[in-house]
């Protein structure tokens, strides 16, 4: 086969058939329907702007779905060199499990493995973040990951999840444009309305093209608006995430004005442009399974102690500032008391399961 260098190349493959395909699509758009086919000087200039104000948001949300490069889980997730050690002497089970409670203690994680286990990744040598997945694509353990994408040829996930549903929403915007904008066109060819000229091929090109992407990106994106609304990833679909031993696939939803905000931010002026606003460090997540104290919540120290909330799970660690204030709202939440006492947690079956994920 090829060697790695070849198979990094052959992962270009679709964004250069993409590219490739935009680069043709301006071509026959602005020079051949535009320029030498629309006579009406009015639409000319009409559909010309509206085509570069479509094209410039396609293609910077594209370019920085491809090439922001996704996040890791920080420093305070992977394991120190003497708990790698004693993982690596420990047989597999409890007494594993026994290292990594102990590394996973003051972590803000709330999701097991399905028998209870802390999530681990034996190739990164990290206790996973919620919502965290091994990518074997990329190689490396990926915040809130949604899925590999080959057509940008990186890993969606927290760092680019806006970019990418932005991504889609203005392929489909330039999409449905050129196709509407072309249809009168494509029906005077069609009629033989217009003479035959090397127009005609680009014109009737273009309305297929537009026309047959416009119907899968709609149901991409429409997915994925889904997905949002419902605060889940791609993965999550598929795995629900379990929770202390019981899996809930809401478990990370917050009522949908704060799933929206989760991804696209506070700020509305910053939520149809490909930079970077979504809430949090992409490696904790308030969940609805979590009854947070506004009051505690001020205070860092204040979430170890006694209140009259104690037998609810609090974070070990406060969610940051950016997260703590989707959790003020407490009209929303729906208090579900999870009572369990911090250390029985994952005992139930010690086997240590890994989680091999794609």
């Amino acid at each position: 086969g090829c060697g790695p260098r070849g198979q990094r190349l052959l992962y270009w493959v679709p964004v250069l058939f993409i590219s490739s395909i935009l680069c043709w699509s301006y071509y026959a758009y602005v020079t051949q329907l535009c320029l030498l086919t629309m006579t009406n000087i009015g639409e000319k200039v009409v559909c010309l702007v509206a085509y570069h104000i479509f094209f410039m948001l396609f293609v910077w949300s594209y370019w920085k779905t491809i090439f922001t490069l996704p996040m890791n889980p920080s420093k305070e997730f992977h394991l120190s060199y003497s708990d790698k050690e004693s993982l690596e002497r420990e047989p597999r089970g409890e007494s594993q499990q026994e290292v990594l409670r102990r590394a996973a203690k003051d972590l803000p994680i709330y999701t097991r493995t399905m028998s209870g286990a802390i999530r681990y990744c034996d190739r990164c040598h990290l206790v996973k973040p919620d919502r965290c997945h091994h990518c074997s694509v990329c190689d490396k353990c990926i915040l809130k990951m949604d899925h590999h994408c080959p057509w940008v040829n990186n890993c969606v996930g927290f760092s680019n999840y806006k970019f990418f549903l932005l991504f889609l929403a203005y392929s489909l915007l330039y999409c449905l444009f050129i196709a509407a904008t072309d249809l009168q066109y494509f029906i005077k060819f069609w009629t033989n309305g217009l003479p035959d000229t090397q127009a005609k091929f680009h014109i009737m090109f273009l309305f297929f093209a537009a026309a047959m992407f416009s119907v899968s990106l709609s149901s991409l994106f429409g997915y994925h608006c889904w997905l949002v609304s419902k605060n889940k990833s791609t993965l999550e679909v598929f795995r629900a995430p379990i929770f202390h031993h019981r899996t809930d696939k809401n478990g990370f939803s917050l009522g949908f004005s704060k799933n929206l905000r989760q991804v696209f931010g506070d700020e509305k002026k910053y939520w149809l442009l490909p930079v970077f606003s979504s809430l949090g460090d992409g490696c904790s997540f308030p969940t609805c399974l979590v009854n947070q104290d506004p009051e505690q919540a001020s205070t860092p120290g204040g979430l170890h102690s006694t209140s009259k909330n104690e037998n609810h799970l609090f974070p070990a660690k406060p969610l940051r500032d950016s997260q703590s204030h989707l959790l003020t709202d407490t009209q929303s939440w729906s208090d579900i008391g999870v009572k369990a006492e911090k250390g029985k947690v994952g005992m139930s079956n010690p086997a240590l399961t890994m989680e091999n994920e794609t």
